[in-house]
Order: C-alpha cells, then sequence, then structure tokens
C-alpha cells in the first residue's frame, strides 16, 4: 500500500510538471521576439544636410619647418687679438653694424711700410724718366749711343711696374686695416657669443664670432606628393600669387600668411614628393627658425560648386554614395561622384542637385529605403498604429489574467482582494 501511495505521488507530480509546461507555452510570452515584432518598422531618428552651392577651396596641406633665407656664421678674415664685442646676445643688428674689433696695431703698421716702398718707387720712377728725356736729346745730337737710351726706356718701365705693384700692396694694407673691424654682412638676429674678448682668432678657427639668422622675412620649406605638383605649377606659370598659411603644432592657432616662392629643382626618388618654398613677411616674429609647422597651400578655388558635408559621404559595395532623403520620409541609396573636398565640406560633381537633402548622422542602421525620423519629429512611430510608448506590454497582460484566474478560482470575483473590499470584510468578520 505504502509503494502503491509512492507511485500515485510520482504520477501527480510528473502530471503537475507537464501540465506547467503546457501552461507556459500556451500563455509565455518570448520578450525578444515580442520587442522585435513591436519594433519592426520604427522609423529611424537622423540628422539631415541640404546640398548647396558654393565655393570649394583646393588646399593641399603639407607639414612644414621655417627656415631662415640668410644664415651667416660670422668670422674674422685676419689674424689677431680679439680686442672687444660691440653685440648682445640676441640683438636685432643692420646690415654694416660694427660687432666686435681685433687688434689692428699690426696692420696699421704694415699699411706704413707699403706706403713708404710706395713712395720711394714713385721718386725713382721720376728720376729715372728725367734721365731717358736727356737721353733722347742727346741721340737726336748723335751724342750717345743708341743702347744706352734703349735701357733707359726699360728702366721706366721697371719702375711703372713696380709702383703698381706698390698700390696694390697699399690696397691689401688698408683692407686688412678695415677687417679689423667685423661688421654685420647681413640684417637680422644675432645669436649665443661664442667668442669673448681676449682670445686669439684666426681665418682658420672652426668657432665662429657668432651666428647671424635673417628673419624678416623669412620661409617655410614643405613638400607635398608629385601628384599634386602639375597643379601648383601650372598656377605658378599662369602667374598666380597661391596664398600659404601656417599653422602651429596643434592647428589651432595661424601664425602667418604668406606666398608661395618656388618649388625643387628635382623630386625625391625615396618619397615621392617635392619640395617648396613659402616666403613671410613676419613683422611680428611669429615664425622662429627650425619651427615645425602645419602648412595649408591654396591652389585654387571651385566656384559654383554642390556641396554637403562630409560626414554624408558613405563607401561600400556600391561605391562612394549617401543616403538620399525622399519625400515619403524613405531613404534611397544614390551613388556620387566627388571633387574637393575642404574640411568638413565635398564637393559633389554627379549624382546630386542644389536642394537634395542627404542624411549626415545615423546611417549606421539605414539600409536603401529605410523609413527615418527627421529631426524634431516626435517620438518613433511604427509603420502603422499608434506610438511605440503607447503599446501595451504582453507580459503585463498575461499576468494579469493569471491573476484573475486565481482571484475567480478562490471565489474573489474580478476586483480587488478580499481584505480590501466589502465583501471580504464581511467575510472575515465571522473568523475573528
Amino acid at each position: 500500500m505504502k509503494r502503491l501511495r509512492t507511485l500515485l505521488g510520482i504520477g501527480l507530480g510528473l502530471a503537475i510538471v507537464a501540465g506547467a509546461g503546457w501552461y507556459i507555452s500556451q500563455n509565455g510570452t518570448s520578450p525578444p521576439r515580442q520587442a522585435a515584432r513591436f519594433g519592426a518598422g520604427v522609423p529611424t531618428p537622423v540628422g539631415i544636410a541640404t546640398a548647396a552651392k558654393g565655393e570649394v577651396p583646393v588646399v593641399i596641406r603639407a607639414l612644414g619647418t621655417v627656415a631662415p633665407l640668410q644664415t651667416v656664421n660670422v668670422k674674422t678674415q685676419i689674424t689677431g687679438q680679439l680686442l672687444k664685442v660691440d653685440f648682445k646676445e640676441g640683438q636685432m643688428v643692420k646690415q654694416g653694424d660694427m660687432l666686435a674689433l681685433v687688434d689692428p696695431r699690426p696692420y696699421d703698421v704694415a699699411l706704413q711700410q707699403a706706403i713708404g716702398a710706395q713712395q720711394k718707387d714713385e721718386a725713382l720712377l721720376k728720376n729715372a724718366q728725367v734721365d731717358l728725356e736727356r737721353y733722347r736729346k742727346l741721340v737726336a745730337q748723335d751724342s750717345i749711343a743708341r743702347q744706352q737710351l734703349d735701357t733707359q726706356q726699360s728702366l721706366v718701365r721697371q719702375y711703372e711696374a713696380a709702383l703698381v705693384i706698390d698700390q696694390a700692396a697699399v690696397d691689401a694694407a688698408k683692407l686688412n686695416v678695415t677687417y679689423t673691424r667685423i661688421v654685420a654682412p647681413i640684417t637680422g638676429r644675432i645669436g649665443l657669443r661664442t667668442v669673448d674678448p681676449g682670445n686669439y682668432v684666426t681665418m682658420g678657427d672652426a668657432t665662429s664670432i657668432c651666428i647671424i639668422i635673417q628673419i624678416q622675412p623669412i620661409s617655410v620649406l614643405f613638400t607635398i606628393p608629385e601628384d599634386t605638383l602639375p597643379q601648383v605649377r601650372e598656377r605658378l606659370k599662369a602667374g598666380a600669387k597661391l596664398e600659404v598659411r601656417v599653422l602651429d603644432r596643434a592647428q589651432k592657432n595661424e601664425l602667418a600668411i604668406g606666398k608661395l616662392d618656388t618649388h625643387d629643382n628635382i623630386i625625391d626618388l625615396t618619397t615621392g614628393t617635392v619640395k617648396l618654398r613659402a616666403v613671410f613677411d613676419n613683422k611680428d616674429d611669429a615664425l622662429f627658425p627650425n619651427q615645425f609647422v602645419n602648412v595649408r597651400l591654396l591652389v585654387d578655388t571651385v566656384k559654383d560648386a554642390t556641396v554637403v558635408p562630409v560626414a554624408a559621404i558613405q563607401r561600400g559595395q556600391p561605391g562612394t554614395f549617401v543616403y538620399l532623403v525622399k519625400a515619403d520620409d524613405t531613404v534611397e541609396i544614390r551613388v556620387v561622384e566627388l571633387g574637393a573636398t575642404d574640411g568638413d565640406k565635398v564637393q559633389i560633381v554627379k549624382g546630386l542637385q542644389v536642394g537634395d537633402q542627404v542624411v549626415i548622422d545615423g546611417t549606421d542602421r539605414l539600409r536603401d529605403g529605410a523609413k527615418i525620423r527627421r529631426p524634431g519629429g516626435g517620438p518613433p512611430r511604427a509603420a502603422s498604429g499608434p506610438p511605440i510608448a503607447n503599446a501595451p506590454d504582453p507580459a503585463a497582460q498575461g499576468g494579469g489574467q493569471q491573476q484573475q484566474r486565481r482571484r475567480q478560482a478562490n471565489g474573489g470575483g474580478t476586483g480587488s482582494s478580499p481584505a480590501s473590499s466589502p465583501g471580504g470584510a464581511a467575510a472575515a468578520q465571522p473568523n475573528q
């Protein structure tokens, strides 16, 4: 008997489990599937821009380095003791300003010696010329031999040649005296001093007295790909003055605006680039030698172009395309041909017209023919029916039906729980 009750209990348990499984399969819900069913056809919120007509500058971006047009290592041209230095480190100097002085006394003495030798030879020449005139008269009178006259003429020519040498020696001595004053060969800024007064300087010294760099005007050297060189050369041949702008390393501050000066005469085979030079006035000293800068070379400007934001451009299996917004709030894949690009806008050569609307935000959730919700168009709605926010929750409905069945089975009706209803209170009073 006990064994029979055990078997009946097991059978009853299995029956309860089977019934519960059937009930769940009939009344239970699958939230993911339901959510997918209710989410199907929901318009995707997107950002929209309109194709407009405008100008697109053709700009070549490059990296450059500030380079002075002239850099001079100032050295002595004579040998001697450096008596004084007449400049301060970092000072701006003009061409011809005195920078330093080498002891001039030895060269003053050499100049006096050269002048003395010149004066001696001048006296000898005058005496030889007087004798020559006397010999000519004597030869005319047939008083002396003709050979003596020829010898005197040769002596005069020797003294004349000696005077030429003497004049060169005097000029050289004067030049050495001039070299004792070291002057600025260009206008620019002096760097740090490398030689102090009192040192003995020579022409063969490896160390210069100072370095002068021209900073007004100043240039920027940068490279561009060889594929863009023909366009730049055509503009230069046409006489165009191409504008060049330079920005700092962070590309936030514009440092200067100048003009393209020239390009190199050869392409670098290792990099496939060509070097260009732009010149800037640099009146405010914004550009510093060897400074790293970002270069923007304005080659040309495309006028009356159809432009859209760069964010609208997509690339995939169809090629380069945009999502074109249609009148029924759906999108269409439209293949386009791109032209010049400038920062956040791009020229559309083919595929769009002025006034067409394209999607610029939310493109990752779109497909051809998808329905969209325009900016400011209210809450998203399904393809048909009320807004998603008002749709009933199937899980909540199933839970309410289960509670209603339990109340009916307990005799509670369809109202509130017995403890809160008047009938429930009356039924509970006899039990108190």
